[in-house]
């Protein structure tokens, strides 16, 4: 019996090396997933391009026909109509720079989750490795959490954490968690695509995250100390 993909529409702004990861997770079947559709804010993304080599869907939403970029209330419209034409089981947030509304976040046909460059509640927003560096951090990471209408405030799934080097930069320890954040956002999208977070109908359910008695209270944390 084949295994029931679970649906994604990802949100990317810039390179796309997270959605590369997913593409390619999907080309070997590594992870039980369809990429439904890629949105993009930006028309320069180079996403756009990784989406389009593998065939997917993409909706670029970056500027009006008149040529103005797009206002997020006019963004919001166009992407909620993509993704309900699309029906994704899950929206992913890769990379994807704007802050969304609660009203859109509510709105959208599935549960949404964001991959975030920090240990949080820790640095929540913008320069977090920066940030990290300059407060004298021992540890540094990623998240992945659901969105919700606070900003980087939902619920955390999981956690990737490493030590923060005394000759590391913003730049260095930003390379450095990239690649924790290849790792720990299949790892996510792969519990989710196995029911973890699935309610007594099978729907994915990220509202009430259950707490499995044979495993570790969430967020699950993978350590990757140097």
């Amino acid at each position: 019996m084949n295994e029931q993909k679970l649906k994604i529409a990802v949100l990317v702004s810039g390179n796309g090396s997270n959605l590369q990861v997913l593409i390619d997770a999907q080309k070997t079947a590594e992870l039980p997933i369809e990429i439904v559709g890629v949105i993009s804010n930006r028309e320069d993304a180079y996403a756009i391009e990784r989406a389009n080599q593998a065939g997917i869907n993409v909706a670029v939403l970056s500027h009006t026909p008149s040529g103005k970029r797009m206002k997020i209330s006019t963004f919001e419209q166009h992407a909620l109509e993509q993704l309900k034409q699309w029906q994704p089981d899950l929206i992913v947030l890769a990379g994807f720079m704007r802050v969304l509304s609660g009203d859109f976040i509510n709105a959208c046909p599935a549960p949404m989750i964001n991959l975030h460059p920090s240990l949080l509640p820790k640095f929540k927003g913008l320069d977090t490795h920066a940030r990290a560096i300059e407060t004298g951090e021992t540890y540094h990471g990623c998240s992945v959490h659901v969105v919700t209408a606070e900003l980087d405030a939902g619920a955390v799934i999981a956690q990737a954490l490493l030590k923060i080097n005394a000759s590391d930069t913003a730049e260095t320890l930003q390379n450095r968690v990239h690649e924790l954040e290849y790792k720990i956002l299949p790892w996510s999208i792969n519990l989710i695509a196995k029911g973890m977070f699935a309610n007594g109908d099978k729907k994915l359910d990220l509202n009430n995250l259950p707490h499995p008695t044979c495993l570790p209270a969430l967020p699950w944390k993978l350590a990757f100390v140097e």
